[in-house]
């Protein structure tokens, strides 16, 4: 979950550092730190303030040097304090520091650890499992610091992704993965390392992707690569163009709110090519699979995991498939029934989360090798631990509570729900046609729906002075609702939860007051004269309703009840629709309470701890 960036170059590295530091400041922002060989020793900055704080004391400091390495930090051992940032510096009692290290991950082993190394007489100045990396590396650490990481990564249990560089070795950067991402970039001034390639956008576009395992050698002529068994590895060198762009906020306010309104290009690239349903848009092979599997295992974990939610009423309705839908963090520890006859879809924006990656390869232990993974990512691990994939093209999304990416997830999840149809012959050339022409129009369908923002803002001026929130929906709509809640506490920490509209007389009513807005998901569909019901109940409570209803669905505003109408009824897609509106109004009403937006306290982006 949190940041790296390291590098050894021709030139002074500070600013390179500190612009993928930026870049990545979205994995977290507890603190943040750079250090760098100035050519006679190291020298460190570390804050608990954002990456532009760290930029004016590196400045002040006159911090430059050609070999570094830097840390955005998301908290888990240890509270968000400076001497708990990264780097931390290891080397001999009372002397110049030796080691500099920086780490995203969890060491589960660390306690055990700490005993050895204190009982060699290391004293620990942080609260951090990192640390002890540091000085395991510096205890370990005899003339040759690519060994020395070797043998230190042995010695650790957990996940990891690693930077390293000696005060003896002033043009080397060492690092090494185990669960956690790390990429390598290349070019004629230098050679880097990065959680993600986004961090080298400007400065490098040839990547290699580290695979689990792996420990890296960089120095400015070459870079080294061995596996886990210490043999060397040849890891394949990718031109990858991210646009500087991306990461750039241009007219928009927050990161969330341009995301939002890239969704109809997301989709609609998403979409880009498809004139046809067919089982090889998710890989070579797939036809073969999904005749052979006869029900659907999905894993994934917060929004993602919603979007798993809606697919399952979509497949079991279109493809007549029977579904399970599992939360990963819980899967791989309890007792399930495997069944080799099961297509297991992951579900990740990065393709690196890793609770997910766990229960998938839980899943695939248990015998379930038929595998298939709806990812944002092309290189990520989820992609290459799975047979089959579906690359969405959200492009990066930066801010932490997911929006995009969550609607082109959508997307490819009723493409797959399609492709599962059509191999259980459950969708013949009529119903073909006419989901593609649906989907097709899904980029203008939502254009619509994002010009209702005036009045949701007038909306969220309401809610911004609210500390409670119910999400009503049903069928379909329930895990909008769900995410919606989800939006509105990640951002505007107004306390939200969403039920199903039917449960509201099993417990939920006893929350009902007029200081608590209920939000209704109300589609022209199957279920509306029985969410009527249910918003009824509400108003006779004292409850105040603020719907969200299809142009056609007959829902008149009154006091207590609040209507805005969507454009139009979108069939099996409305979930999509209905997603990005709750979108707006978690936004504007974090706006309205002055929250940071684009990053919430206490979440990063890309859980790559478990």
């Amino acid at each position: 979950m949190c940041g790296i960036v390291g590098a050894v170059a021709r030139h002074n590295i500070v600013p390179i550092l500190l612009e993928g530091l930026r870049r990545l400041e979205y994995r977290g922002y507890d603190s943040c730190g750079v250090a760098v060989h100035t050519g006679t020793g190291l020298q460190r900055v570390r804050s608990t303030q954002r990456v532009a704080e760290l930029a004016a004391q590196t400045t002040q400091d006159h911090v430059e040097g050609l070999t570094g390495i830097a840390h955005t930090r998301w908290a888990t051992h240890g509270a968000p304090l400076t001497h708990n940032a990264h780097p931390h510096f290891s080397g001999p009692e009372n002397g110049a520091p030796r080691i500099a290290l920086v780490h995203n991950g969890i060491i589960e082993n660390h306690d055990v650890l700490r005993a050895e190394l204190q009982a060699a007489g290391y004293t620990f100045h942080s609260q951090t499992d990192t640390e002890v990396i540091a000085h395991l590396v510096d205890h370990l650490y005899d003339g040759d610091l690519f060994a020395a990481v070797q043998q230190a990564t042995r010695r650790l249990e957990g996940a990891y992704a690693i930077a390293v560089f000696c005060a003896q070795e002033p043009h080397r950067v060492v690092g090494a993965r185990q669960g956690s991402p790390l990429v390598v970039g290349r070019s004629e001034q230098g050679n880097y390392l990065a959680s993600d390639a986004l961090a080298l956008a400007g400065t490098t576009d040839q990547i290699i992707y580290l695979e689990d395992g792996d420990v890296v050698d960089l120095q400015l002529s070459r870079v080294w690569v061995v596996d886990a068994q210490g043999q060397p590895a040849e890891r394949s060198v990718h031109t990858v163009q991210i646009h500087t762009g991306e990461a750039e906020l241009g007219p928009y306010r927050h990161f969330m709110q341009k995301e939002i309104f890239e969704q109809p290009r997301a989709v609609g690239d998403t979409l880009q090519d498809i004139d046809a349903i067919m089982p090889e848009l998710f890989g070579d092979g797939a036809h073969g699979v999904f005749k052979a599997i006869d029900r659907v295992l999905i894993l994934a974990c917060g929004t993602s995991y919603y979007a798993g939610l809606t697919a399952r009423y979509w497949i079991e309705s279109l493809a007549g498939l029977p579904v399970n839908v599992e939360i990963a963090s819980e899967y791989r520890y309890r007792t399930s029934v495997p069944d080799p006859r099961t297509l297991v879809v992951t579900i990740s924006q990065s393709g690196e989360t890793a609770d997910t990656l766990a229960a998938l390869k839980h899943a695939r232990s248990l015998g379930m090798e038929q595998t298939l993974t709806i990812c944002n990512v092309g290189t990520s691990a989820m992609v290459r631990e799975c047979k089959l994939a579906f690359i969405t093209r959200a492009g990066v999304e930066i801010g932490v509570a997911s929006t995009k990416a969550f609607t082109t997830q959508l997307t490819a999840l009723y493409l797959l729900t399609l492709a599962l149809a059509q191999s259980h012959g459950r969708l013949d050339d009529g119903a073909e046609q006419q989901a593609v022409k649906s989907l097709r129009h899904l980029p203008a369908a939502i254009s619509a729906v994002l010009a209702l923002e005036p009045q949701i803002i007038a909306w969220a001026e309401r809610f911004a002075s609210k500390e409670n929130a119910l999400f009503l929906g049903r069928g379909m709509h329930y895990p909008i609702a769900l995410e919606g809640a989800l939006k509105l506490k990640e951002i505007s920490y107004i306390h939200a939860e969403a039920y199903p509209a039917g449960e509201l007389k099993h417990g939920p009513l006893a929350l009902v007051t007029d200081a608590m807005p209920v939000v209704t998901v109300a589609p022209h569909d199957e279920l509306l004269e029985k969410l009527k019901s249910n918003m009824q109940e509400v108003r006779a409570r004292g409850g105040e309703l603020y719907v969200f209803a299809d142009a056609d669905s007959q829902i008149v505003g009154a006091p207590g009840m609040h209507v805005i109408r969507m454009p139009e009824h979108y069939g099996k897609l409305s979930p999509i629709l209905h997603t990005v509106p709750l979108q707006l109004l978690a936004y504007h009403t974090a706006c309205a309470r002055g929250t940071d937006v684009d990053k919430p306290r206490n979440l990063a982006k890309s859980v790559t701890v478990e």
